[in-house]
């Protein structure tokens, strides 16, 4: 019998797990700090005891900033074999985490083939399952039915899964008192609050939080503490509801920690600029430095197709101010489920806020990267450069789209490229 059932466990008797070797691979922290940071929960290593082909990778303090992709199908769009391409894809773009959102069709056999085809972590949302595969109203979902779709995917493998758990009738009520121009933007919130206020009762993932741990526990899954009060646009950003939810999800974090649960926080949402730094730290102070997983934050409401940049640029501000893990988003967010170029753009956006947070977090090595390709540049090794770019098959392509007659260079500044005449002046050649 192992002498412990969670990662924070282990860490805590000073115990080396397999996966904890794996993240100190693939991350530049020594031992020491890798196991202080999951003892005192600033760290998580999501990883289901069931997930046999799992590579594991951490999320929190001094390691580098991850990025999740969300996919899955729906009643509109049902697709398995595509959405199990865009698995694949995914992994080939160098994503680290992959959610199975779907909510629509026979769902567990749908989970159960991408988390046997994905090496990388997988994340899960139980309460849309609950109403997938019960077929029933929302008003109509017992509590167990709740808590008996979490098992399942704790026992199908998934490695974190995002639990409403915030969002108790104390939360809501400051909707009411301060009213908000969206109301509720979180799927998983909105189904809850449709149950709450259906059945004139508390959250049951909040007042039996106990059961979610107690499943956690079993199969080593880090909760994702879910922000179902997130605001949905920039008018909402940072208001009582929110703040009061984040209150109550850094309550639930200490009730986790107290069983070795391992314990992310989600974040916003939408969010203005100036706004986005205060919100990291607030989420840090009130949540006791647990990792933050933050979805954009999306800067602006005016731009549908193109918020992989809106994304992008909250992203590397809140990574750059503590956020640790950055859920990707797409040009086809608010419009239609993504396609695999969608997909792609949004992969690519998202790596790139999170490698400018890492070199601003000064990550040891993040910058490394970077001086590599400045000096593949300062030689004129396009090869290099190919080679050494986020998305070597774009950049080759426009490389190959225009070719110029001086193989040195490139077409926009042809004979008169700057490096090469600035390195015949002080190199001599």
């Amino acid at each position: 019998m192992k002498a412990y059932s969670t990662q924070m466990e282990a860490a805590q008797k000073g115990i080396v797990t397999c996966q904890m070797k794996q993240v100190l691979v693939s991350e530049n922290i020594s031992e020491d700090k890798l196991l202080r940071g999951l003892a005192e929960g600033r760290i998580v290593i999501p990883s289901n005891k069931n997930h046999n082909n799992l590579t594991a990778k951490g999320v929190g303090a001094g390691l580098t900033t991850k990025i999740n992709v969300n996919l899955g199908v729906s009643e509109d769009c049902c697709d398995m074999e595509l959405e199990l391409e865009k698995v694949r894809k995914a992994i080939a773009y160098k994503t680290d985490a992959i959610m199975d959102l779907s909510t629509f069709g026979n769902t567990r056999d749908f989970r159960r083939c991408v988390i046997d085809i994905s090496c990388v972590m997988i994340g899960t949302v139980p309460v849309y399952d609950a109403v997938a595969m019960y077929g029933k109203d929302v008003a109509g979902i017992r509590v167990d039915d709740f808590f008996d779709t979490v098992r399942m995917h704790a026992e199908d493998g998934v490695d974190f899964m995002t639990i409403h758990a915030g969002l108790n009738r104390s939360a809501v009520s400051r909707i009411r008192q301060s009213p908000r121009l969206t109301h509720v933007v979180s799927r998983g919130g909105a189904i809850l609050l449709e149950w709450m206020e259906s059945n004139n009762q508390e959250n049951p993932f909040y007042e039996h939080f106990d059961r979610i741990l107690e499943i956690c526990r079993d199969y080593d899954v880090t909760i994702s503490l879910g922000d179902g009060l997130r605001p949905g646009c920039l008018h909402d950003a940072t208001d009582a509801a929110q703040i009061q939810e984040l209150i109550v999800l850094g309550e639930l974090t200490q009730k986790a920690w107290e069983s070795k649960v391992q314990v992310m926080i989600e974040g916003p949402g939408h969010v203005p600029l100036n706004e986005i730094a205060a919100n990291m730290l607030i989420q840090k102070k009130l949540c006791h430095g647990a990792p933050f997983y933050v979805l954009g934050p999306i800067v602006t409401d005016v731009a549908p197709g193109y918020d992989h940049i809106t994304s992008a640029i909250g992203g590397a501000i809140a990574a750059a101010h503590g956020a640790d893990f950055l859920c990707y988003v797409t040009p086809a967010e608010h419009l239609r489920l993504p396609d695999l170029e969608d997909m792609k753009e949004g992969i690519i956006a998202a790596r790139i806020a999170a490698h400018a947070a890492d070199i601003a977090k000064a990550i040891p090595g993040a910058i490394d990267w970077d001086h590599a390709m400045s000096k593949a540049r300062k030689e004129l090794d396009w090869a290099k450069m190919m080679q050494l770019a986020m998305d070597p098959e774009k950049a080759s392509a426009y490389r190959e789209s225009s070719r110029p007659s001086d193989d040195d260079v490139c077409s926009m500044c042809g004979d008169q490229c700057a490096v090469k005449r600035s390195r015949q002046i002080f190199e001599g050649r």
